[in-house]
């Protein structure tokens, strides 16, 4: 077969093209112009860009942080806020509390005020962070010393430094400064100024040919659901404890922290300003208070403790906490659960700081078996 020429092929006939689809107008915007809309509106023109303007805020920009900086910066900002809220708040939360001891007397390690009261400074500044103490040693020259105290501690013999500075005491108080009254500072004289501040600062006070001050052994079976008592356990210990004080009509206000019956022999004392009474006489196998504490009506709170002449006691782990709780309380802080801890002080501790020097014949190793008596093998902070 032949092929064909290409002029002889068949033609196929040409199929015409579709015509092309004519173009949708989109609707313009309103305020936009466009084609084909009858109620074209004119839109204003925006004024011309100042270059200056421009420029400047080409400037501003290129100095200015980016966002991770500006995130970071404000993070930054919110924390130191935050922290320094927290350290005002803390500062703000640690009540100051003045220890002022008067001068020591009754030989080495008895009322030795200034050596008890250095030694519950340093354990509260240590394990008590609600309270700041500072231990002062006499009466502050200047009052400004005590303008934001929040209680004060006092320790003295025959309430010296009630008596001397009562005006200053009475003007504390009225404020609702914490008072707390240790031993000796208690004895004042019956009707007198000094003895009714102390009925409406702590609630008690001893009374000459009421009160008696001998030597005996208290047994503290039980102890009262208050802070004071927080953590604190049974004990005994030997001291010169005064009881039979006096208190305020009905105790109003008044809880007793400490209580335990006196044998019999501390009790038949011939009469006295401090050995005995008719009244103290015929109180044979009854309780009497020795600690206590005081909620006043106007505010503030008071603490008395008649123990505290014989130094080494500090040693005993139970009192010491009390003592420590008992300050912590006085200042308005809160008490932890468990009461302050503190470690046991060591015998060489509880000698330092004494008013008289020590004694030839004074043997250490007495004071550290009385210790373990009490607490047993040394252990840590509870």
């Amino acid at each position: 077969m032949r092929h064909r020429r290409r002029s002889e092929r068949r033609q196929h006939p040409q199929v015409p093209r579709a015509a092309p689809r004519p173009r949708l107008q989109r609707r313009p915007l309103d305020g936009v112009r466009g084609p084909g809309r009858p109620d074209d509106r004119k839109v204003p023109r925006l004024a011309p860009k100042d270059p200056r303007r421009a420029k400047d805020t080409r400037r501003r920009l290129k100095g200015a942080p980016n966002v991770k900086q500006s995130v970071a910066l404000l993070l930054c900002l919110l924390g130191a806020a935050a922290l320094g809220a927290s350290v005002a708040q803390a500062g703000q939360a640690r009540k100051k509390l003045v220890f002022i001891a008067g001068p020591g007397s009754h030989g080495f390690a008895h009322h030795a005020y200034h050596a008890g009261f250095l030694l519950f400074g340093k354990l509260l500044n240590e394990n008590a962070p609600s309270v700041q103490a500072v231990v002062l040693q006499g009466w502050p020259k200047d009052a400004a010393a005590l303008d934001d105290a929040a209680a004060i501690v006092l320790g003295s013999d025959g309430g010296g430094l009630v008596h001397q500075n009562l005006a200053a005491l009475d003007k504390l108080v009225k404020r609702g400064v914490g008072l707390a009254c240790i031993h000796y500072t208690l004895d004042l004289p019956k009707g007198s100024k000094a003895a009714q501040l102390m009925l409406d600062a702590i609630g008690g006070y001893y009374e000459q040919h009421w009160s008696v001050n001998p030597t005996w052994e208290a047994d503290f079976k039980e102890l009262p659901k208050h802070p004071i008592a927080n953590g604190v356990k049974p004990f005994k210990i030997s001291d010169e404890w005064y009881f039979h004080m006096r208190f305020v009509e009905d105790m109003k206000g008044v809880t007793p922290i400490l209580t335990a019956v006196p044998p019999d022999s501390a009790k038949k004392g011939g009469d006295g300003p401090h050995s005995g009474n008719p009244t103290v006489r015929s109180r044979l196998g009854l309780p009497e208070h020795v600690a206590w504490a005081l909620e006043r009506p106007g505010g503030g709170r008071g603490f008395g403790f008649t123990g505290g002449h014989v130094h080494w006691n500090w040693g005993h782990d139970q009192l010491r906490k009390l003592l420590l709780n008992a300050f912590v309380w006085v200042a308005g802080a809160d008490v932890p659960p468990d009461g302050v801890p503190s470690k046991t002080p060591t015998v060489e501790e509880l000698a330092e700081n004494q008013h008289a020097p020590r004694p030839a014949d004074f043997k250490p190793e007495r004071i550290q078996q009385m210790i373990e008596k009490w607490n047993g093998a040394p252990q840590p902070a509870r």
